[in-house]
């Protein structure tokens, strides 16, 4: 993957966590001490975000580092997950694995 795509796919997941969020740019950029702009070109891949950006970020946004660099679910999303799992019945279970095959293109 070269460098362009790798910060427009960062740039994507940044915008996706925002949004899933339900912050807008601008207060994103007001609690990182950035203008809107900036933000916006880090969100499109036209601008890296410098590291002491991105510790930042992560905390605003609640994400790993692994997250926003590389596309990786934390062990605390995935522990989240795993305890709703465990709380349903057998039946739901198979669903939701059928879901999941079906999500990764692994349906046997």
């Amino acid at each position: 993957m070269g460098n362009t795509e790798f910060t427009i796919e960062m740039g994507k997941r940044i915008q996706k966590q925002r949004k899933a969020m339900g912050l807008t740019q601008e207060q994103v950029a007001e609690k990182m001490n950035l203008s809107v702009q900036s933000l916006s070109c880090i969100e499109l891949g036209k601008k890296a975000i410098r590291p002491e950006n991105l510790c930042n970020l992560c905390n605003i946004l609640n994400v790993s580092a692994d997250y926003i660099l590389m596309g990786k679910k934390s062990e605390a999303q995935l522990k989240g997950i795993s305890q709703k799992l465990s709380a349903m019945s057998d039946d739901d279970l198979i669903i939701i694995e059928k879901l999941i095959n079906r999500l990764t293109d692994n349906d046997t």
